[in-house]
């Protein structure tokens, strides 16, 4: 599985090809698969990586982890 910023990159050639306007249909239909493939891919993997992403909080004298999601804006 490429890595996400691979696929950014050919999302992005995609995108620069795409926007020339030049391709054949069925040519067109191909790259536009393979993006919303590639966008699905990055989308989950930055899902993935914001369920890691923690935070540390101060409670009672001691470091706890937390998911940064859950952190209020009352503090």
């Amino acid at each position: 599985m490429p890595k996400f910023e691979e696929c950014l990159q050919r999302l992005e050639a995609i995108v620069k090809e795409m926007e020339k306007g030049d391709l054949p249909l069925e040519q067109s239909l191909k790259l536009f698969e393979e993006g919303v493939a590639l966008s699905s891919s990055c989308r989950k993997e930055l899902e993935e990586a914001e369920g890691k992403i923690e935070i540390l909080t101060k409670q009672n004298g001691k470091l706890h982890p937390e998911a940064f999601g859950d952190r209020s804006d009352s503090d």
